[in-house]
């Protein structure tokens, strides 16, 4: 059981999500940075959502936490290198808001080109101002669409049975995805100089921070008008106010401003610009999912699984056929780790069969994750397991080939003079060890196992044997395996409980032993 700290509101779905998953869920509500400070230690996981910095000192803090979850999209309140330098795993829920966030994009579109919020405004106050408020049509009209990710595609999908023309920029798209969509890539310059309606929906990073300034919006089409739903500070405010002065931008909507909550702006209060409270994801369906995202993603950490929406690990994807492989790949590591005494300077692993068509990033962090941490001298997680790899001098390696033999799948761990393979038996559902210093070898993963080298020759089993029995120790499985030269043989013995000293003693004298590895996988 972990606890999980939640100091901003969630949806009771997603708090279900992680009550019953067994954990302790601890809702502090309005804390003050202070209080944060304290509160967070001792949690081994934390959630939040857009009011909540996560700072450095407060992941210092934390030094228990595994994994801090966004329920959301955004991350520029979450510092995920100093996270990542941590160890700690950070994930959101990217998938929760966007339809909400395009929804309303479109909306405060419609809403700046026929004036709602104003006529509405002074219809409320008492006044029948028609002649005040005239519009403009969206149909044959240029929309730009700066970023053309989950939310950008959205927008441009909802707007094309309109009867617009769509252009684009993203210069992480290419212009063949951009078709499939009916929308034109453009460079910015040229998007700015066409486009009546410019839709931002791009993410605050060192990239964007001020990339609209007074220069880049002077290439705006005259009367052109800007909405921003996406993150405050792309767009240079004071130069966006001294353009709506200059009559170069027609108008303006803005869910997103450089300061967070603010009640204050040189924007507020003019007749051409339309404001909202960062309502973007502000919908009961988004809340809902956004809550119910990221306690999945939180419960999915705590246990070590692989989290699809992790955004600080060096793999992005798991496949339905490598995600079996995991936890074998973590034990195969553990195992390797048991046989050598110090971290291996070349480590290979190799993927053989089915397995080799896929991405295999995240297997090797799962094999790291079992290497390491005897060697480590902090935990080891998906987030870090390269980097603490890298400071032990280790050479990581892995090779892919589509001959497994008699096997579907097999991943193999080479290093430090030894090496341990494994697979999926039964319909893939039973992992098994199926080769130990290239002895052929089948056995189960069991929590204790005693690896035994020695001379292939008559009596050896029967001795060993004798110990055990003596030691009053039950052997619940043994595997034997030989080099193809019969000179050398190996054991491999599945038992109850954890050797002891004196056992392992008593077998290193017998006549014909060569070596003894106690193996925990836990």
């Amino acid at each position: 059981m972990a606890r999980v700290l939640v100091p901003e509101k969630l949806s009771e779905a997603g708090l279900a999500v992680l009550r019953e998953a067994g954990h302790e869920v601890d809702v502090h509500l309005d804390l003050s940075d202070d209080q944060l400070l304290t509160a967070i230690r001792g949690a081994q996981a934390l959630i939040v959502r857009s009011a909540t910095t996560v700072h450095s000192e407060l992941l210092k803090s934390g030094s228990d936490l595994v994994v801090v979850g966004r329920a959301g999209v955004g991350l520029d309140n979450i510092d995920v290198a100093a996270a990542t330098s941590q160890g700690v795993m950070v994930c959101n829920a990217p998938q929760s808001n966007v339809v909400s966030a395009a929804e309303h994009a479109v909306a405060l579109m419609f809403a700046l080109a026929r004036n709602i919020p104003q006529a509405h405004a002074g219809l409320a106050q008492g006044r029948w101002e028609r002649s005040s408020w005239s519009g403009v049509e969206v149909l044959d009209k240029t929309i730009g669409v700066v970023g053309l990710g989950r939310v950008g595609r959205l927008v441009a999908e909802r707007l094309l049975n309109f009867g617009v023309r769509l252009v684009a920029y993203d210069p992480y798209v290419n212009a063949e995805a951009a078709r499939e969509l009916n929308v034109e890539m453009l460079e910015l310059d040229e998007l700015l100089a066409c486009s009546d309606f410019l839709s931002i929906h791009l993410p605050k990073n060192t990239e964007t921070i001020g990339l609209l300034n007074y220069e880049r919006l002077s290439l705006c089409k005259h009367g052109a008008r800007i909405v921003n739903t996406a993150r405050g500070g792309i767009i240079v405010e004071a130069d966006l106010v001294r353009l709506l002065d200059e009559g170069v931008i027609a108008g303006a909507a803005l869910d997103v401003f450089d300061k967070e909550p603010t009640t204050v702006s040189p924007l507020f209060g003019r007749s051409n610009v339309v404001v909202t409270p960062h309502l973007g994801a502000s919908t009961a369906e988004a809340q809902h999912k956004a809550g119910l995202t990221i306690a999945e993603q939180v419960v999915l950490a705590l246990e070590g699984e692989f989290v699809p929406f992790a955004v600080n690990i060096a793999a992005d994807h798991a496949s339905d056929a490598m995600r079996p492989y995991l936890p074998i790949g973590e034990r195969l590591g553990t195992f390797l780790s048991c046989l050598v005494d110090a971290p291996p300077d070349d480590l290979e692993i190799r993927v053989s069969g089915d397995l080799a068509n896929y991405d295999r990033r995240i297997l090797l962090l799962s094999v790291l994750r079992g290497v390491l941490p005897k060697f480590a001298s902090k935990p080891v997680t998906f987030v870090n397991a390269n980097t603490v790899a890298d400071d032990l001098g280790m050479l990581v390696r892995d090779f892919g080939s589509h001959d497994a033999g008699q096997f579907r799948g097999l991943v193999e761990v080479r290093g430090g003079g030894h090496s341990v393979a494994g697979t999926l038996t039964r319909n893939g559902k039973e992992p098994r060890i199926v080769q130990i210093d290239d002895h052929s070898i089948e056995v189960p993963l069991s929590k204790h196992l005693i690896v035994i080298t020695n001379d292939d020759r008559p009596g050896i089993i029967g001795a060993v044997g004798t110990v055990f029995g003596d030691a009053q120790v039950n052997i619940s499985f043994m595997g034997l395996g030989r080099d193809v030269d019969g000179e050398n043989a190996l054991m491999a013995m599945a038992v109850d409980t954890e050797p002891q000293a004196s056992l392992l003693s008593d077998l290193e004298k017998l006549s014909g032993v060569q070596s003894i590895s106690s193996v925990f996988l836990g």
